[in-house]
């Protein structure tokens, strides 16, 4: 009995040495195992965010006031601006591009280039603060005819402005621009009308705003069109401005020969 039982156990132990052998004493890996993917290109990844939306108008930043500015003056734009003027637009439309326009002095004027449909752009002076006060500016038109120069009292980065406009069509309006919360403009119409006295297309014209306590006047080429006693807004005192407006055709070209704010 004995005898069997070794044998058998010798037998045993035989297929036990010949089954590690075969499997070389190693454990598989599972073919379903996967392995780690490759990092993803940070050029190819296109984070997600909220749409950025664009104001409607640049937000004036006060300029660096020089030491020594003119209360009453004639610009003749016969060298650079200075820091007392800065920069302020306002765009109809979501196509609008500020940045293709140009305002610069150019050979003793101030040359003005649209290439952008519905942009305002304005030229703000805040070397002194008027309550009552005369601008006038001659300008020469030498591009299409639909635009729109403007003259300013009474400016108020944060309230609004008095605004005289004259479209090179022959037609005229006085608007009270007024600083929303959210910095949008609102243009308020105050009065509106049309003069034969303004030189259609490609002509100059010397056109002049004063305000001067509740009575807002306006002359074209030396003739006054209009005035009025506004008591609705009732600004009181602010800066000055010059401002050439596109709208809907271009290019849109304007040469001042001179921009003047006297006392009226």
């Amino acid at each position: 009995m004995k005898s069997q039982f070794r044998m058998i156990f010798a037998f045993v132990a035989l297929l036990l040495a010949i089954s590690l052998a075969c499997s070389g004493g190693s454990t598989p890996t599972p073919s379903s195992v996967p392995t780690n993917p490759p990092l993803p290109d940070n050029n190819s990844v296109q984070p997600t965010s909220a749409p950025v939306i664009q104001p409607t108008q640049e937000q004036p930043q006060q300029p660096q006031q020089p030491s020594q500015n003119e209360q009453f003056f004639t610009e003749e734009f016969n060298s650079p601006l200075s820091d007392a003027w800065y920069i302020f637009t306002v765009t109809g439309s979501d196509t609008a591009d500020p940045d293709q326009v140009t305002v610069e002095p150019q050979d003793g004027k101030l040359a003005w280039d649209f290439q952008s449909e519905q942009v305002y752009y304005y030229l703000f002076y805040q070397g002194f603060s008027y309550t009552d006060v005369k601008v006038e500016v001659r300008a020469d038109n030498r591009g299409k005819n639909n635009n729109s120069v403007s003259l300013i009292c009474r400016y108020d980065p944060e309230v609004g402005w008095y605004e005289f406009n004259i479209a090179n069509s022959g037609l005229y309006d006085v608007f009270y621009a007024e600083v929303g919360a959210d910095g949008d403009i609102a243009y308020n119409l105050i009065t509106d009308g049309g003069s034969t006295d303004i030189k259609q297309g490609k002509d100059i014209n010397e056109y002049s705003f004063t305000c001067s306590g509740t009575q807002l006047t306006m002359t074209i080429n030396g003739k006054e069109v209009n005035t009025i006693n506004e008591k609705t807004y009732a600004l009181r005192e602010g800066g000055v401005g010059v401002s050439v407006s596109a709208f809907n055709v271009l290019p849109i070209q304007v040469e001042m020969d001179w921009f003047k704010v006297s006392q009226p």
